[in-house]
């Protein structure tokens, strides 16, 4: 297996989908050892930094990549495999800003209030136990989470020539801050122009699902991942399979259309796994679906569709690409 190692400079960060030419290019079958930067560009480190002081909202949600991926043509089906996750910093970052979150007013959900007040929480890292500690900032409170490191952002470059800021989920992926883009966790997407030109970042230590205020525990992250590619089959909204579990995402807004989304891209691919008339589909997935929020915050919302495999008979999603890539990662 070829092994690509990139720590990118900042002068080589993208901050789009599409739009960037490629950093590497590299053949189907190829790992991944990546750096990724935290959303605020490193910017946020003490409790006492303000993000209208020192973040630059044009260089937010930088992005390693993107990696041109050879024979990738429009309408085959990208598969991205992550290895492992491992926080690159002992610290993370979060915080509010000003007209930014789901329980605040902001430009376009306009309101008289005053903005929240702006306040910035550094999360230490236990590596030992694995765990980051909230601080609270107005009382003595503190607790041990458990880490859970994530990938918020993984994309491929969008269809028409339309090139989408980093802060944007969408039918290319993007920013789907979903805690299930995890390790263990292969995310298919479609590929829209040649080489697919895909890109990875954003990483969180742990975000709840919603990422209510916005921020989760952002931080750095050493990223392993295996690429490999599907002729054809690109479906049409991102797919996430793991051992337990497959899933859909839908993002748009408002935040029932995103729902939607995920819902049929669901239906449609239990019709792919098992035959399945759409109507049947429709029915099974009514009784055996979750629906957890990925963000309620971007530019679009994002939610998941979400089944337990063990509900259903034995499935082999994109000629059981999942389980190949899960041996794979063994060998590294």
């Amino acid at each position: 297996m070829d092994v690509v190692e990139f720590r990118p400079q900042p002068d080589q960060y993208a901050w789009t989908f599409g739009g960037v030419a490629p950093t590497h290019r590299i053949k189907p079958g190829t790992a991944l050892k990546l750096w990724t930067e935290d959303a605020f560009s490193g910017r946020l480190q003490r409790p006492t930094d303000r993000p209208s002081a020192v973040l630059d909202m044009t260089e937010v949600n930088p992005q390693t990549g993107p990696f041109y991926v050879e024979g990738a043509e429009p309408g085959d089906t990208l598969a991205l495999h992550i290895v492992d996750l491992t926080p690159a910093r002992d610290w993370g970052a979060s915080t509010t800003i000003p007209f930014f979150g789901a329980l605040t007013g902001t430009d376009r959900t306009a309101l008289l209030n005053e903005p929240l007040p702006e306040e910035t929480w550094i999360y230490q890292l236990d590596r030992a136990a694995n765990t980051v500690l909230f601080e609270a900032r107005r009382s003595d409170v503190r607790i041990e989470l458990p880490c859970n490191p994530m990938l918020g952002t993984v994309g491929v470059a969008p269809a028409g020539r339309e090139v989408r800021s980093s802060l944007v989920p969408d039918k290319f992926g993007g920013n789907m801050d979903t805690p299930e883009m995890k390790a263990g966790t292969t995310c298919f997407l479609g590929v829209n122009v040649e080489g697919a030109l895909f890109s990875v970042g954003d990483g969180h230590y742990r975000q709840g699902e919603g990422e209510s205020c916005g921020t989760a525990v952002e931080g750095a992250m050493d990223v392993t991942l295996i690429v490999d590619l599907i002729k054809g089959g690109a479906p049409e909204w991102p797919r996430l399979e793991h051992d337990d579990h497959y899933a859909v995402v839908g993002s748009s807004r408002p935040l029932e259309d995103a729902w939607r989304a995920s819902q049929i891209g669901m239906v449609r691919w239990l019709g792919d796994l098992y035959g399945l008339d759409q109507l049947d589909a429709y029915q099974l997935l009514t009784q055996i679906s979750k629906a957890p929020l990925a963000n309620v915050v971007d530019t679009n919302y994002s939610a998941l569709t979400l089944v337990e495999k063990a509900l259903l008979p034995a499935g082999d999603a994109f000629g059981g690409m999942h389980r190949h890539l899960r041996e794979q990662a063994r060998s590294l």
